[in-house]
């Protein structure tokens, strides 16, 4: 029997891959369901244990579908209202190219780069 996988520290998100573009999308509350949105302003915010499991249900569920892959939770600060990761490689990703600010959600109106969230 596999140990289960720790689950980070509350709040958190859910992120993954999308299989058609590959681009990082997030879970967000669509109605009553759940969907995916590209904009890391809208990633619903698990506070609690519940939360968490309906994001991990929907992970798998997506997974199952052939829609998403690499699906995680993410431990995430509020910032301004906002979830920004606390850790470097999942701000990164809700970010885009560290090469090129101009591109990826940076450009826009994504997650405020650390700090930058007052």
């Amino acid at each position: 029997m596999a140990a289960a996988a720790k689950r980070p520290a509350l709040p958190v998100i859910l992120l993954a891959n999308d299989l058609c573009d590959g681009d990082v999308v997030f879970a967000a509350v669509a109605g009553a369901a759940l969907a995916w949105t590209r904009d890391p302003a809208r990633a619903l915010v698990a506070s609690d244990d519940s939360g968490a499991e309906r994001l991990e249900a929907f992970a798998a569920a997506e997974f199952g579908a052939q829609r998403v892959v690499d699906a995680y939770l993410v431990d995430v600060a509020l910032e301004t209202g906002r979830p920004v990761p606390r850790h470097y490689r999942e701000r990164m990703k809700t970010l885009g190219p560290s090469n090129r600010p101009d591109l990826g959600k940076q450009a826009g109106a994504g997650i405020l780069p650390a700090g930058q969230g007052t």
